[in-house]
C-alpha cells in the first residue's frame, strides 16, 4: 500500500464529518538582526558552531533590555527560541567576568535536565571554563560541595530552593555575593497556590541577595498567557519590561477540532476520545508521519501506548512507538528524546511531561485527547508539531465531557481572545506566615524592615506570642530547634495536610504526596479513586487523626465523586454590584463542610455504578468567594422549580468557570442555596478551595457577565432534550422542562442586566 503525505492525508481528512472546525496559520519567515557587536567572540563562534548565525527580533530585543539593566519577561510561541533570550547575557556576562553567578528556575527536573544538556553544548563549544550544573534532589552529595563552591550557572526547581539552598544560604556565599541573573522559565505554570508560594520563595530569596550585597536581574520565559508581564512583576516584585516581537519562522500549521460520533443520543455521550485517537494516531504512524499523542493521565498514557504499538506493529513495528510521562527514569527518558530527534522513534504517546520546553526534535502531527484544561497548555502542545518549518497537523479530539465540548462549540473563544489570566495571591496569610517563618530562620527580622514591600511586624508579633520567634534589640529571631522549610509544601496553602503513602509494594510503603485538609474530606475518603500524576489509587485507609492515606494502586473504569453538605457564613461583603431582582457580591465566607456519601460514576458515561457512606468530623474553611443573589423566588416559579434551576445552573458553572478563571475545576466549588442562611434569599456560591482564597472567585466576580453569557450559550446549544451530564445535569424534576425555564430566565436576567438603567455598586468593608 502506498504511503500518504501529511498534505495528502490531511486532505482524506477535511472529508470526515466529525470535524467541526479547521482553523490554519499561515506560515511565517523569520525575522533576525545580527548579533550584537559586543558579544564575546568565544560565544559568537560556538553559536555559529550550532547553525545560530543571526539572532531572532525577540532574542536581540531581550539581550539589549538585559544589558541595559532592565528585568525582561519574553513571551513567545514554543519552539521560538526563548532559552536564547536568557542563554545569551548569562554566557556573554561570565565570559567577561568569570566571578558573575546565575540561578536558572525551571518547574520540572526533566525541562532542567533538557535545558541543562542544551546548555553545556554550548559551553564546550565556546572552550571556556564555566561551569553549570543541575542541582535536585538526585544530585550526588559528592557534587553539591562543587556546585556551591564553583557553579558559574545553578540550575534548580522552586522546591529545591525553598527546602536546600535559601535556608542553607551560608554555604552557596559565592553565588549569593555575585548573583547577577535568575532565570524563571514557563512562568505561566506559577499560578494559583504555587505561584503564591513561589512568589514568596523570591521575596526570600531578593532577601537573602541583599544581604549579601547582590541585586539580580530577572529574566522570564513564558508560554502565551493574557497577562505575562501582571504575572511577572507579582511573582518577582520588580517592575517587568514586556518582550513579544516574535521572529522566530513557523510552518503552516492545520488545528482542527474533532467531535467524536454521538452513541448515546438519550444522555448524548460520545465515542470515547481515547478510542478516536488511537485510531486517528495509526493512521498517521503507519504513513510514517512522526506523531505526538498527548493523553490527560499515566493510565491514559499506557492505554492508548498498548493499543497504538499493537495496531501499527506489523507495518512499522512497534519499537517505533513509546510512552513519555513520569515515573519513567531519568535514562529511558533520555533515549526517547535521542530517538525522536534522530527518527528512530516516530510516534511518541505522553502525559504533560512532553508540554514544557523539551527537545524532541520535528514532529508532523500532534493529537490531544481532550481539552488540555487551559489555552495555554493547549498551544505548547500544539507547539510540539511542526517546530520551524513545514506543515504541521494538530487535532483536539473532544471527549463528552462539559470542558471539552464548550472548546469545540466555541472555535471563536478559543481563537479569537487572548488566553486566561494567570493569578497568584502572595498576600495569603496562611501562605504569607509560612514564608516568614522561613524567612526568619535564614536572617534575623530588623525593625521597619518589609517583607516583599508589605508592614509584617504585626505578623512577626504573633509569632513571638506562639512561641516561634523571639525579639532582642529590635530584632525578631528564629527560636525553634525545628526546620521550618521541610514542612511547608509549595502545593497546598495549608501547613496541616494529609500526608498520602502508596502501600502496593508490601515490601516498601512511600509517601507520594500530601492534600489539605478540606480537599482530603472529598477526594480521599475510604474508597476514593485517587489521581496521582495519573496512576489510579484506591484509598484504603483514611486516618484522620494521624492524618495520614493509604492508598494502592488500582486499574478501573469510573472514579469517585463525594457529596458535601455544606453552610457557608458571609464574613465580609466587600464588593457589590445590583441590577434588578439580582445581584453579584464578592467577599470573605466561612464554609463549614461535612463530606456524606460518595458516588462511583462511569468514566465513559458518567453514570452511577455504586455509592458508599463518608464518615468523617466537619471541618471550617475561612476563604473568599463571589456569589450570585436574588431577592426573592420569581412569582413564575415555585420553590421546588427554582430550586432546579439554580442546581442546574450550578452545574454549568461549576464546569465552565475554570476556562474563564484558568484553574482546575476542584479549584473552586459551587454551591447553590434556596436560602442562604445570611439573607435567607436565593444565592449560588462560589467559592475558592484554598484558605484565604488565591484570587479565583475574584475572577469570577469581574467577568461574571461574561461567564452567565456563556453559561446559557452553552445550555441553549447542548443537543440534550432536557438536561444531561454534558449541561445541567440529570435529576428527577417530575417532568418540568427545567433546561428550557432556565434558559428563558438568563435570557431575563441578562437583558435586565445589560439593560437596566438602575446601577448599584458599592465597595465596602465590613
Amino acid at each position: 500500500m502506498k504511503k500518504q503525505t501529511l498534505s495528502e492525508w490531511i486532505e482524506q481528512l477535511r472529508q470526515d464529518p466529525n470535524v467541526v472546525y479547521w482553523h490554519e496559520i499561515e506560515p511565517k519567515e523569520a525575522d533576525t538582526v545580527p548579533f550584537p557587536a559586543e558579544i564575546d567572540a568565544r560565544l559568537r563562534a560556538a553559536l555559529e558552531a550550532r547553525g545560530i548565525a543571526s539572532l531572532y527580533t525577540h532574542q536581540a530585543a531581550a539581550y539589549e533590555a538585559v544589558q541595559s539593566g532592565r528585568n525582561v519577561v519574553a513571551v513567545t510561541p514554543t519552539a521560538s527560541g526563548k532559552t536564547l533570550c536568557y542563554n545569551l547575557p548569562v554566557l556573554q556576562a561570565i565570559a567577561k567576568a568569570p566571578e558573575s553567578r546565575a540561578l536558572y528556575l525551571f518547574p520540572t527536573k526533566a525541562l532542567a535536565q533538557d535545558q541543562k544538556n542544551e546548555l553545556n553544548e554550548i559551553i564546550a563549544e565556546m572552550d571556556v571554563p564555566i561551569y553549570s550544573y543541575t542541582y535536585d534532589g538526585d544530585t550526588a552529595p559528592a557534587l553539591r560541595q562543587k556546585i556551591r563552591q564553583a557553579g558559574h550557572i545553578v540550575i534548580t526547581n522552586p522546591d529545591m530552593l525553598h527546602t536546600a539552598i535559601l535556608p542553607h544560604h551560608t554555604k552557596w556565599i559565592s553565588l549569593f555575593e555575585q548573583l547577577r541573573y535568575v532565570v524563571i522559565d514557563e512562568l505561566h505554570t506559577y499560578r494559583g497556590v504555587f505561584g503564591s508560594h513561589v512568589a514568596n520563595v523570591i521575596r526570600r530569596l531578593k532577601r537573602i541577595c541583599a544581604f549579601y550585597g547582590s541585586q539580580p536581574t530577572f529574566i522570564c520565559t513564558s508560554a502565551t498567557i493574557a497577562n505575562p508581564q501582571e504575572l511577572a512583576e507579582r511573582l518577582t516584585g520588580e517592575p517587568m519590561t514586556l518582550i513579544d516581537n516574535n521572529g522566530a519562522p513557523r510552518g503552516r500549521k492545520h488545528i482542527v477540532f474533532y467531535n467524536p460520533p454521538v452513541v448515546e443520543r438519550t444522555m448524548n455521550v460520545r465515542q470515547s476520545a481515547t478510542k478516536t485517537a488511537v485510531e486517528l494516531a495509526r493512521q498517521l504512524l503507519v504513513n510514517r508521519i512522526p506523531t505526538i499523542v498527548f493523553a490527560r493521565s499515566r493510565v491514559r498514557t499506557e492505554l492508548i501506548l498498548s493499543h497504538l504499538q499493537a495496531a501499527v506493529k506489523e507495518r512499522i513495528g512497534e519499537t517505533t512507538i513509546r510512552g513519555y510521562r513520569g515515573g519513567y527514569l531519568p535514562n529511558e527518558r533520555r533515549a526517547i528524546e535521542n530517538g525522536l530527534r534522530n527518527g528512530d522513534i516516530i510516534g511518541v504517546v505522553s502525559t504533560n511531561a512532553l508540554e514544557l520546553g523539551v527537545d524532541i526534535g520535528q514532529l508532523q502531527a500532534c493529537i490531544l485527547t481532550g481539552y488540555p484544561g487551559t489555552i495555554a497548555s493547549t498551544w505548547q502542545q500544539a507547539g510540539r508539531a511542526g517546530r520551524r518549518h513545514g506543515d504541521s497537523l494538530v487535532i483536539m479530539v473532544a471527549s463528552s465531557s462539559p470542558l471539552d465540548q464548550y472548546i469545540v462549540s466555541h472555535p471563536e473563544y478559543f481563537f479569537a481572545r487572548s488566553p486566561e489570566t494567570a493569578r497568584i495571591n502572595p498576600d495569603n496569610m496562611l501562605i504569607l506566615v509560612d514564608h516568614l517563618k522561613c524567612a526568619a530562620y535564614e536572617l534575623p527580622f530588623r525593625r521597619g524592615e518589609t517583607f516583599g514591600g508589605i508592614d509584617v511586624e504585626d505578623v512577626l508579633d504573633f509569632l513571638v506570642d506562639q512561641g516561634v520567634l523571639h525579639e532582642r534589640a529590635g530584632r525578631w529571631h528564629w527560636m525553634s530547634d525545628a526546620f521550618p522549610a521541610q514542612n511547608i509544601s509549595l502545593r497546598s496553602a495549608a501547613q496541616e495536610n494529609v500526608v498520602i503513602i502508596d502501600i502496593s509494594n508490601i515490601a516498601r510503603h512511600r509517601v507520594i504526596g500530601e492534600m489539605d485538609r478540606f480537599s482530603a474530606m472529598t477526594l480521599l475518603h475510604e474508597e476514593a479513586i485517587y489521581l496521582h500524576e495519573g496512576t489510579q489509587y484506591q484509598v484504603e485507609k483514611l486516618d484522620w487523626e494521624e492524618k495520614k492515606a493509604y492508598v494502592r494502586q488500582v486499574d478501573v473504569e469510573y472514579f469517585t465523586d463525594a457529596n458535601l453538605a455544606v453552610q457557608l457564613d458571609v464574613l465580609s461583603n466587600d464588593r457589590s454590584e445590583e441590577r434588578g431582582a439580582m445581584a453579584v457580591h464578592y467577599g470573605d465566607v466561612s464554609v463549614r463542610a461535612m463530606a456524606t456519601i460518595f458516588k462511583k460514576l462511569k468514566l465513559s458515561t458518567f453514570e452511577n455504578i455504586g455509592s458508599g457512606p463518608i464518615r468523617l468530623p466537619e471541618e471550617t474553611l475561612h476563604t473568599s468567594a463571589a456569589w450570585f443573589e436574588w431577592k426573592e423566588v420569581p412569582s413564575e416559579f415555585s420553590p421546588a422549580l427554582f430550586e432546579h434551576l439554580l442546581v442546574g445552573l450550578a452545574n454549568v458553572l461549576s464546569h465552565l468557570v475554570p476556562i474563564f478563571v484558568m484553574c482546575d475545576r476542584s479549584d473552586v466549588h459551587v454551591v447553590p442555596q434556596l436560602k442562604a442562611p445570611h439573607s435567607g434569599r436565593p444565592t449560588i456560591f462560589l467559592y475558592d478551595r484554598y484558605p484565604g482564597g488565591v484570587g479565583l472567585s475574584e475572577a469570577v466576580f469581574e467577568r461574571y457577565e461574561e461567564i452567565l453569557e456563556n453559561v446559557k450559550e452553552w445550555v441553549k446549544r447542548c443537543p440534550c432534550s432536557d438536561g444531561c451530564p454534558s449541561c445541567i445535569g440529570v435529576s428527577d424534576t417530575g417532568g418540568q422542562p427545567v433546561k428550557r425555564e432556565l434558559i428563558q430566565f438568563l435570557d431575563e436576567q441578562l437583558a435586565v442586566w445589560s439593560g437596566s438603567l438602575v446601577s448599584h455598586r458599592s465597595c465596602e468593608e465590613n
